[in-house]
């Protein structure tokens, strides 16, 4: 890593651009290996464009494909998609950290200013100790989403295989991948059993909160824990940033959950056959499935318009921030929310549980979710006109790629070679797009003209 960052620095590659190339190069590497005739079950060279596509969807934690993942790659082609999905997930920066860790090698500043801009941390401090901690949490987490797995997998696929699958699809919850072993039809065949329904959930739901939320959460449980702060002051005590990642990933939790309860209540083809009680989990799941994790327990093509224009909606919000979820993030969207409400109460502020947000935060925040929309309109034309396929099809397929969800309506597999290459590319935006969008617009150096002050004239606006 020390070498690598050399040489990037020489050829003046920005932090930014490293970050962004962090991701590129596992992404080819990947699409290389899993072009070996090794990697697919019938010992065939699987072409470049598919291989390229389930390297990107793995390595952005998407869970797209264009082949069947269960039945076109080998044993060795699974557990690449599965190395992929944790590198991914974890971020390369993470990883790189924890090999040079293990080697004895000491990080160095310019390492720890890369840590920091990769997890948009506003301090240098405890940067290492950081890595660590996120690399044995999502082992703990990983390790008992895989065990309570195997309670459902081992019994029915045999040990070996069982623990393999149970391994392998608590990785891809937790990383939000949504890339699964199953079949076609992904956890459908299990949308009654809730071990793997509320395992699933768990782990996605883990993933997605953000690591620094987790640490927050831990430091005020152990303080109430010791009597340093009563049981009530826990949620003052929490940080602005996990106060709001936590509220808003509840409430898009629940709240989807009863919509898609009831707008698909009767619906023979997702909920209308199942018992009340497999229902109600089959609504949660989605609603959490849909913040970028892509599993599913009801078929997305048969959704009624009322929830596949939800699902969009909670597709494109994602997850919330320095997690391995998607999307704008719970916070952006949740912020920009708060700017309008302040601005029509006539609020000069942005503010927040008794907190004032910091202006250049808010236009963070605004230009990542201008960008994602412009990324989204374009990309949605472009797919159009290279495949023509079915209008709400082609929005979702665009939507689930720039939110690295995963979830689709069947377009996938019929996508043409630029179709594919679109919705690659339109991962690879979804995956470091929120990271190199935050950085660009909200650490760049100050340029000459900034310290100009021109004339104000107003625009009107409305």
């Amino acid at each position: 890593m020390k070498k690598l960052l050399a040489l990037l620095e020489k050829l003046k590659f920005t932090k930014t651009q490293m970050i962004a190339l962090g991701f590129l190069c596992p992404i080819l590497v990947g699409a290389l290996l899993l072009m070996l005739p090794i990697s697919s079950a019938d010992g065939t060279v699987t072409p470049f464009i598919d291989s390229l596509f389930m390297s990107a969807t793995s390595v952005c934690v998407t869970g797209l494909v264009t082949v069947p993942v269960y039945l076109h790659w080998s044993l060795f082609g699974k557990v690449v998609i599965l190395i992929l999905i944790q590198l991914g997930g974890l971020g390369v920066v993470a990883i790189m950290t924890m090999l040079l860790i293990a080697i004895g090698k000491r990080i160095t500043l310019k390492e720890r200013m890369l840590i920091q801009e990769a997890y948009n941390l506003d301090t240098l401090a405890g940067m290492v100790k950081m890595i660590i901690r996120i690399v044995k949490g999502t082992f703990i987490v990983e390790t008992a989403g895989a065990v309570c797995f195997a309670f459902v997998f081992v019994p029915q696929y045999g040990f070996l295989r069982g623990v393999f699958y149970s391994v392998f699809h608590s990785v891809s919850a937790f990383c939000n991948a949504g890339i699964d072993l199953i079949g076609t039809d992904s956890f459908v065949p299990y949308v009654s059993n809730p071990i793997v329904n509320l395992t699933t959930m768990f782990l996605i739901v883990s993933g997605g909160i953000g690591f620094t939320v987790w640490w927050d959460l831990i430091r005020v449980g152990k303080d109430a824990k010791t009597g340093e702060i009563a049981p009530r002051q826990m949620w003052s005590r929490l940080m602005l940033h996990s106060k709001l990642a936590v509220s808003v990933t509840l409430l898009l939790i629940f709240v989807p959950a009863v919509l898609y309860f009831i707008f698909e209540y009767h619906n023979p083809e997702t909920l209308g056959e199942l018992g009340t009680g497999s229902k109600l989990m089959a609504s949660l799941f989605q609603s959490v499935t849909t913040r970028t994790a892509g599993f599913c327990t009801i078929p997305q093509g048969e959704l009624k318009d009322s929830s596949t224009l939800l699902t969009l909606v909670l597709m494109f919000v994602g997850g919330s921030p320095a997690g391995t979820a998607g999307g704008v993030k719970t916070t952006t969207v949740a912020m920009i929310l708060m700017s309008v409400m302040c601005f029509v109460k006539g609020k000069r502020d942005t503010e927040m549980f008794g907190r004032r947000v910091p202006a250049d935060n808010v236009r963070t925040g605004l230009a990542v979710l201008t960008i994602s929309l412009l990324v989204v309109f374009t990309n949605i034309m472009l797919l159009l006109l290279t495949d023509g396929a079915e209008f709400r099809d082609t929005i979702f397929e665009v939507v689930t790629a720039i939110g690295t969800v995963g979830l689709s309506r069947g377009l996938t597999p019929d996508l043409t070679f630029w179709g594919k290459l679109i919705i690659i590319v339109t991962m690879y935006i979804g995956r470091i797009g929120p990271i190199t969008m935050v950085l660009a617009f909200g650490v760049r150096r100050q340029t000459k003209g900034d310290n100009r002050e021109l004339p104000e004239k107003r625009i009107l606006v409305g």
